[in-house]
């Protein structure tokens, strides 16, 4: 046997070349879905505006004035009526600016203003009282000479004489004066509700007079009474 014989058997059948010929298989194309593209936009378009949302109203804040406790219409507003607070902004809102705060201390309610609520322009007066052509009496009354309910500043009421130890009633002049509420507070010494009143100043004098003798009883009247104005 040959070498070239021994060689072919050792060695065994040559492999194969490879068919470079052969066609390449193309990897497989990704299939798009355009409503999948659409949501994912939406989805982040509106992250971003739920976020410069988020980012505006913690930024947009401004400090203004709001009432600590219930001031009612006509009492003076006391530093520790008010307080400073911080609220977003918002056109439709028009309250006082905390830098107002000195202006406010000391001038009185024109209207009933909330716990927790913002004073606005309209919420103060900074009329003195008496006004020109008023004038205020203060007046002492026992729990049978006063209702059994608050007052408050901006209440209309009539001052009725009624009658002394003889048991008539002073005669030649007005049974009853109307006069406004402007605040009360509680003698501690006598139990006594004072009510300072608002009078025409011409009826200030036979007021104060009736008042000192004690023959006088207040009555809360609706502010739609008659003769009421």
């Amino acid at each position: 046997m040959s070498t070239s014989a021994r060689e072919d058997r050792r060695t065994g059948p040559h492999p194969a070349a490879p068919d470079t010929n052969a066609s390449l298989v193309p990897p497989p194309k990704l299939r798009r879905r355009p409503a999948m593209v659409v949501a994912a936009v939406i989805v982040t378009a509106l992250g971003c505006l739920l976020g410069a949302w988020a980012w505006s109203a913690t930024t947009d804040t401004r400090e203004v004035l709001a009432a600590r406790d219930t001031i009612h219409r006509g009492e003076v507003i006391e530093a520790g009526d008010i307080e400073r607070v911080r609220i977003s902004g918002d056109p439709a809102l028009s309250p006082l600016s905390a830098s107002a705060y000195d202006d406010v201390v000391g001038s009185r309610a024109a209207l009933d203003i909330a716990a927790g609520g913002l004073l606005t322009s309209e919420a103060t007066a900074a009329e003195p009282i008496p006004a020109e052509g008023q004038s205020v009496v203060g007046i002492s009354l026992t729990p049978a000479q006063v209702p059994g309910m608050p007052l408050y500043g901006g209440d209309r009421v009539r001052i009725v004489v009624t009658p002394g130890q003889s048991g008539n009633a002073p005669a030649g002049s007005p049974q009853f004066t109307v006069g406004e509420v402007v605040d009360t507070s509680m003698d501690e010494t006598t139990g006594n509700t004072v009510v300072n009143v608002l009078v025409p100043y011409a009826d200030a004098g036979v007021l104060a007079a009736r008042a000192a003798s004690g023959n006088v009883a207040l009555v809360l009247d609706s502010a739609q009474s008659p003769g009421v104005e």
